[in-house]
């Protein structure tokens, strides 16, 4: 994803899902599956050094739910991170600035949304 724009049509495409608004300001859309309202995705604008990178400057991310095994190899990826503001054990962040792999980033999504989802 080059940009959270292309994120938010992705889910709009894959979960016929809106963003919501819900602070002040419209800098966090959070997504949310409409039976069980349980966010599966988090898309917000963040200064660049709250994930450890240089510079002053902003950068674009999604925080999405993972499974914990799988957390040590997400965070080699490039564009991953341990979770800003969530739950690191099992969310984390991933980059909507073309570094994360489109396909990874796809399959991330859909574990965040399955793991999210209401049990049968």
């Amino acid at each position: 994803m080059k940009n959270r724009d292309n994120f938010t049509e992705l889910i709009r495409s894959a979960y016929e899902v809106e963003p919501e608004f819900p602070w002040q300001d419209d800098n966090a859309a959070v997504y949310r599956h409409s039976d069980n309202r349980k966010w599966f995705a988090i898309a917000m604008t963040i200064p660049r050094a709250r994930l450890g990178l240089d510079g002053d400057d902003y950068i674009e991310i999604a925080n999405l739910k993972t499974n914990p095994d799988m957390l040590e190899w997400l965070w080699q990826q490039p564009g991953i991170f341990p979770a800003y503001h969530m739950n690191k054990q099992h969310w984390i962040s991933a980059a909507l600035d073309g570094s994360v792999d489109n396909e990874l980033l796809e399959d991330l999504l859909d574990l965040s949304f399955e793991l999210t989802a209401k049990k049968k």
